[in-house]
This record gives C-alpha cells, structure tokens and sequence, in this order.
C-alpha cells in the first residue's frame, strides 16, 4: 500500500510541476516584463515611441572613440523606445548630405518605458583615428571628420554636434553602438 500512496504523490506533483511550467511559459509568451505584460497585469501599457514625441538631444564625448546619445521622451504621455540608433556622419555638417554608416549591434535590445521627461541613452564606438592633428588610420585609408552626425531613433532623424564643441573623427564606414537603456543604466 505504501508504493501505491508514493507512487500516487509522485503523478500529483508531476502535474503541479508541470502545470507551473506551462503558467510561467505563458507568462513568458506573454512578454513578462513588458508593455504587453503590463497591460495583462492591469497596468496600463505605453504605446511605442513616436518621432514627434522623442528627441535626440545629446552627443556627449565619453572618451576619444566614444558618443552617449541621449533621448528624451517629450511627450505628454509615456512610451516605449526598443532597439539601436541608426547612425550617419553629416558631410559638411548637414543632414542631406549624409553618408549612413554600419551599425554593428552591441548587446541586446530591451523596451525601455520612457514616462514623460524620461530619459534612455546608446553608446556609441568608433574605430579610433591614431596621431595628432591630421591623424591616420590603420587601415592607410583617410579620416572622416564631421561637425556633426545624424542619428536615427524611433523613425525620426536628429543631427546632432558633440557637446564638447569639436568634431567627430573615425577610421571606416562603421560604429558600434549599444541598444538604448534607461538612462543611468
């Protein structure tokens, strides 16, 4: 009688074992942890952000190879920034005569929730002009110098200028950068 009490308890917690799987499975499917989770939870969820609700207001130098764009929810509403930044540098500083550089994906993306005033930021990398003054590249191809670049975020373009006042330089037609994170993250 006893193997068929264990044999019993056993089944019992095999179907709760499994029926947990399949609950946090459901939960995962749902986007735990995500707009759409938050509305099955009964929180309200932010629609995605839109061009004329963020902006791109900050190229901040963090080194001589690297950029933290910085973005702003201005709207009047929250809303949800996922993904990379598109990047271009700005030939002789204007945006329609850009030149759109490769963007090489660095960590994985996240939605970020954005409540009005929020912040989220993307660093991002270049391959580094080497020397003084003129500089060179190790490739032996010149550098780019550009007052400015153009980054590219929730479908709408922004150029933007380093806040230290100089130019942006790099080696290549490439820039790694980071997904967007909450600022401070």
């Amino acid at each position: 009688m006893k193997c068929a009490s264990r044999s019993g308890a056993i089944k019992v917690s095999s179907v709760l074992l499994v029926a947990g799987a399949m609950a946090g499975g459901l939960l995962a499917g749902a986007g735990f942890g995500t707009a759409a989770a938050a509305d099955t939870l009964g929180v309200a969820a932010a629609a995605p952000c839109k061009s004329g609700q963020v902006t791109a207001d900050s190229a901040h130098p963090t080194g001589s190879t690297q950029v933290l764009i910085t973005v702003t929810n201005q709207g009047s509403k929250a809303c949800v920034l996922n993904g990379f930044p598109t990047v271009a540098v700005a030939g002789q500083g204007s945006p329609d005569k850009n030149r759109p550089l490769q963007v090489t994906r660095q960590g994985t993306a996240r939605p970020v929730q954005l409540a009005p005033g929020g912040h989220a930021a993307a660093r991002l990398t270049f391959t580094p002009v080497l020397g003084e003054a003129d500089g060179y590249c190790t490739s032996g191809a010149d550098p780019t110098v550009a007052p400015s670049m153009v980054v590219g975020v929730a479908g709408a373009r922004y150029q933007l200028a380093p806040d230290d006042g100089g130019n942006f330089a790099l080696c290549g037609n490439s820039v790694r950068a980071t997904a967007f994170r909450a600022a401070g993250s």
